[in-house]
């Protein structure tokens, strides 16, 4: 038999890079492509191995929201991985008991009970699934500004344009518009005048299209995430639940991204103090550290299923090591006010950009609550002609990817969506790494500037 234990040379960053393109696949992407090599990360920072540092103005996935290697959530994984690796579902054990008991805590008061997952994607799979189970009924209302993950059901709600790759045709879904803003549907100017910013009038024709009996949900991101940080305007939420309320619609709110301190809030439904019937989320609970998501239930439904089983289940569900590790990042947010400086480095960055529209034309709105930030760039403020289309790829998105490039390059780590470029930081990033990368975006966003010039 060859002895492998000393086979690879993954010390070598080329080795690493050709195995990546080699024999790696790659989520969302043409393969074969050769990545930086990453060697390590602390703190808002990562760098690779030729030493270059970067600032995670992302998150990584927008999910390191206490950033990188926190002691307090490294100790406790090292601690419970001597303690118990594994345990089934179905056993007890002291910390998934714990992380329960915790998300019984800071979920909204009708919340009680918590099945765990391995990340999102699970968590709206089995959250579909009751809800249908629950009502009896079959369809699903989701919106076309969404992303609720890449499972066969949840790419089936998502409007990303991602999901037009595959086969993502789970049938009963029926799709709503998102109250957007900053641009409203044709004819509107004022939210207030807006049945789709207002949210209930809007799903109340769609109802009377698809007969409300026959839908079991209605699933949204409480503040959209990847497809552009859009924020509900104040009473959106409240009218929503209103509407499910009178039809007896369950309210599923994901809070994959806006969960766990990224609003500043616990969740981003505690803003308007909306009850949904199921809460999910992931990434943030444990920065991402270890596979992990949940699905919230309210106290109706903990109740009905004791007496009717759970229709779904995972070999991973409740994994120790991952709920040590949600346990250890969410007692760290709490000792160390992660919520409250998450509120208050949202505001400083909000005001900073709102400096920095005077400087370049290219800005044509600021938008997000807590670290849940983006700008939204355009050709003309007044026409608000986006700087590059919908979902643009390859030369049409040229101006956007280019500044990806550049910042990149200057040690600033950013994503975008079509025009819109995502701000979301570590919730625990310090003032002074706030500045140093807001500074290196006002470099980056000459070249929209540039662009729009020419």
């Amino acid at each position: 038999m060859t002895d492998l234990s000393n086979a690879y040379p993954t010390h070598d960053p080329a080795w690493v890079q050709q195995m990546h393109a080699d024999h790696y696949l790659q989520s969302w992407l043409k393969q074969g492509g050769k990545p930086r090599v990453i060697a390590g990360a602390s703190g808002s920072w990562f760098w690779d191995t030729g030493g270059k540092r970067y600032l995670d103005f992302q998150s990584q996935l927008v999910n390191a929201n206490l950033g990188h290697q926190h002691p307090k959530i490294v100790q406790a994984i090292k601690d419970q991985a001597d303690k118990l690796c594994y345990i089934g579902p179905a056993m007890g054990s002291d910390v998934r008991s714990e992380l329960a008991a915790i998300m019984n805590e800071i979920t909204p008061a009708n919340i009680t009970s918590t099945f765990f997952t391995t990340g999102g994607a699970a968590a709206n799979e089995t959250a579909i699934r009751l809800a249908r189970h629950y009502t009896g009924r079959t369809k699903i209302i989701a919106r076309y500004r969404s992303y609720h993950g890449a499972t066969g059901g949840s790419l089936s709600l998502t409007g990303d344009p991602r999901h037009h790759l595959t086969r993502a045709d789970m049938p009963g879904v029926v799709r709503m518009l998102d109250p957007y803003v900053y641009r409203l549907p044709t004819g509107h100017s004022d939210p207030a005048n807006c049945p789709v910013a207002q949210g209930g009038p809007h799903l109340e024709e769609l109802l009377m299209y698809e007969n409300p009996n026959t839908v079991a949900a209605v699933i949204l991101e409480t503040v959209v995430g990847t497809n552009g940080i859009i924020v509900p305007p104040d009473g959106y939420l409240q009218s929503i639940k209103e509407t499910c309320e009178k039809y007896g619609i369950l309210l599923i709110a994901d809070e994959v991204m806006a969960g766990f301190g990224r609003t500043g809030k616990w969740f981003a439904v505690d803003h308007w103090g909306v009850q949904p019937d199921i809460i999910t989320s992931a990434k943030g609970i444990n920065s991402g550290y270890v596979p992990l998501g949940t699905m919230s239930v309210s106290t109706n439904l903990h109740d009905w299923l004791r007496n009717t089983p759970l229709p779904g289940g995972l070999t991973y569900a409740g994994h120790p090591l991952a709920c040590a590790s949600g346990v250890a990042a969410i007692r760290a947010m709490q000792e160390e006010g992660t919520l409250a400086h998450a509120t208050a480095m949202g505001e400083i960055m909000r005001s900073e950009l709102h400096k920095l529209a005077g400087k370049h034309p290219s800005i044509g709105d600021i938008r997000g609550l807590g670290m849940f930030n983006g700008i939204e760039l355009v050709k003309d403020r007044e026409t608000k002609d986006p700087l590059v289309p919908f979902a643009a790829k390859g030369d049409d998105a040229k101006p956007m990817s280019d500044m990806m490039g550049y910042a990149m390059d200057q040690g600033l780590y950013l994503s975008f969506f079509s025009n819109v470029i995502r701000l979301t930081p570590p919730l625990n990033i310090s003032e002074e790494d706030l500045m140093t990368g807001l500074e290196r975006l006002d470099r980056t966003l000459d070249i929209a500037d540039r662009a729009i010039e020419g």
